[in-house]
């Protein structure tokens, strides 16, 4: 990076921010902080919720998802939509008509407050995890490409979205999800421009494709009944349907972006935007990967992406073996380029046969670069058990630093930062007004003024950001930073969901049952996380089951519930 590019980066990142807090300053009013002006627009909330959503993770890891395993994790999203129009139908209308600040509110109108505070309790759990992996996640990768200092990275990115969540709270969240998402839209779709710019001249986006299909990267729906395969079309659905609607409908840093809207309808649309733009957002950005892929067929890639951790593996003993599984990687990848570029000429002249015979000699020396990858993570694993040798994460960054112009580079770095910035903005204001509405106002300080209230949610959202900041600088992940997210909020979505549906259908369940039932299921999917292994999406749908069965038993073992707690459910 250059001066330009620092400038683009700064005069983005401390625009955006400064203008948030600037916007929104002043806020002393407890609904207008944790709810804002009540008069948002469907697309304003459409894009916040994606925003939130949407963090540096997505943009970091998911092109090198695409590039190393192609667009089949797209399948983790196919049951986005049916959870949304479910969301939008059961779920918002009656957060909006009980007027409530956080979803665990309505747990305890429906059953009582143990059974909410334990929902509000696994929300903040989960979260404050979420929270420092989405600092972590970007600052790990950014400092080791950049030699920036990790701690300085982790530290400066987060005081700076502290800085403007507390200023505004959920005002300045929605007002920068707005702009940061535009930057974010912005600078993918001129990343895939200078790619297909820079393939090699005759090379069209039908050939790119062709070769990305013929590396086995465009499969996208895997119908195998295997429960072990990570994504198939039936853990996307089933398993990705519950996950989306434990994320959408019942994680406080999604219900707050859409709970500010001025009406029922603007809600619902803002939802149903996310519902038709969700999965083609995910599938271009796998495709990205895809196409960077084909790239690097025509570009020598690094063995290994991950270049700060080679240089230390080789200049710490390790230096012979590593560059002796170069010359490997090299030949074979020489070997490869020359059978794909025989393969598309073959390919343009219409002679089939001979294209099929140049793909699988290409596919075979494919075979032979992967070999020199894998001996070469062997290798740093050696050298330092603590290197992570799952190195996707690297792949995009490095595409970006070494072929994108000065100014796009800056741009693209902005992108990264934006995404966490919205990401981190949404999680600590619903962070902090989980813990003022559902312990501290509720079980604390129950007759304080708003005033007070308010600046309880600033202390305790810049209390939630130093935590996210502490377990950020302690970090560390073995995943892929993307199925890293996915897999913790796998493990408590599902039975924070049950928690919902037995509010929501079954009637005769009281709160003593639902809560016991919700803190053994909740122990059953720790221990089968760490003893299955199974796809961790399967966990949202076994997490809701296991809750909402156990309720059903121990309630038959309970007195019924009364009449007046059929009508707060129904209320």
């Amino acid at each position: 990076m250059n001066f330009v590019d620092y400038l683009v980066l700064i005069g983005v990142m401390l625009g955006i921010a400064i203008y948030g807090m600037w916007r929104t300053r002043a806020r002393s009013d407890l609904h207008t902080y944790l709810k804002g002006e009540g008069h948002t627009h469907w697309l304003t909330i459409g894009l916040s919720v994606m925003a939130t959503q949407a963090s540096a993770i997505t943009f970091l890891s998911t092109p090198g998802q695409g590039y190393e395993s192609g667009i089949g994790f797209v399948q983790n999203y196919f049951g986005a939509p049916i959870a949304l129009i479910i969301i939008a139908a059961v779920f918002l209308p009656i957060y909006r008509r009980l007027k409530v600040y956080t979803a665990y509110e309505y747990l305890g109108k429906r059953f009582d407050s143990k059974t909410r505070l334990l929902g509000a309790g696994l929300f903040l759990i989960q979260r404050g995890l979420g929270a420092g992996i989405t600092i972590y996640a970007p600052a790990i990768v950014l400092s080791t490409v950049m030699g920036w200092r990790l701690d300085l990275t982790i530290v400066s990115s987060g005081l700076l979205v502290v800085a403007y969540t507390v200023s505004g709270g959920s005002a300045a969240v929605n007002l920068t999800q707005k702009y940061q998402i535009g930057v974010i839209f912005i600078g993918m779709f001129a990343a895939l421009v200078v790619l297909l710019v820079k393939l090699p001249a005759g090379l069209g986006f039908s050939d790119a494709l062709a070769v990305a299909g013929g590396f086995h990267k465009l499969e996208a729906v895997d119908f195998s009944l295997d429960p072990n395969r990570r994504y198939t079309i039936w853990s996307g659905v089933l398993g990705g349907m519950f996950l989306a609607l434990s994320y959408f409908g019942t994680d406080q840093s999604q219900v707050q972006r859409y709970l500010t809207g001025t009406s029922l309808r603007e809600s619902r649309l803002g939802l149903m935007f996310n519902a038709v733009f969700k999965i083609p957002m995910q599938l271009f950005i796998l495709l990205l990967g895809a196409l960077v892929f084909v790239f690097y067929q025509f570009e020598r890639p690094p063995v290994f992406f991950n270049q700060s951790a080679w240089s230390y593996a080789a200049a710490h003993g390790s230096g012979e073996k590593l560059h002796q599984l170069e010359t490997d990687f090299n030949s074979a990848h020489a070997e490869k380029q020359f059978h794909v570029q025989a393969w598309l000429a073959a390919r343009h002249a219409g002679d089939s046969a001979a294209a099929e015979t140049e793909r699988a000699a290409a596919l075979t020396a494919n075979v032979r670069t992967e070999a020199a990858r894998v001996a070469t993570k062997a290798v740093l694993r050696a050298a330092d058990a603590k290197t992570i040798t799952n190195d996707s994460d690297y792949v995009f960054i490095t595409f970006i630093l070494s072929y994108l112009p000065h100014g796009l580079i800056g741009l693209l770095v902005a992108v990264i930062f934006a995404a966490t910035f919205s990401s981190k903005a949404g999680e600590l204001n619903a962070l902090g007004s989980t813990t003022v509405v559902d312990f501290y106002r509720h079980v604390i300080k129950t007759d304080a003024t708003d005033r007070h209230y308010v600046v309880a949610s600033k202390c305790f959202t810049a209390l939630w950001g130093f935590i996210a900041i502490g377990f950020a600088l302690f970090a560390t992940l073995a995943e892929n930073l993307i199925q890293a997210t996915n897999i913790i909020g796998s493990i408590f979505y599902g039975v924070v969901l049950g928690l919902f549906l037995i509010a929501f259908f079954l009637k005769k369940i009281g709160g003593t049952a639902a809560f016991w039932a919700a803190v053994i299921a909740q122990t059953l999917v720790f221990i089968f996380y760490f003893s299955l292994t199974i796809s961790y999406l399967w966990y949202n749908f076994i997490g809701c089951a296991l809750c909402m069965t156990l309720s059903v038993i121990i309630q038959a073992f309970l007195p019924r519930i009364t009449p007046s707690d059929a009508a707060n459910h129904s209320s």
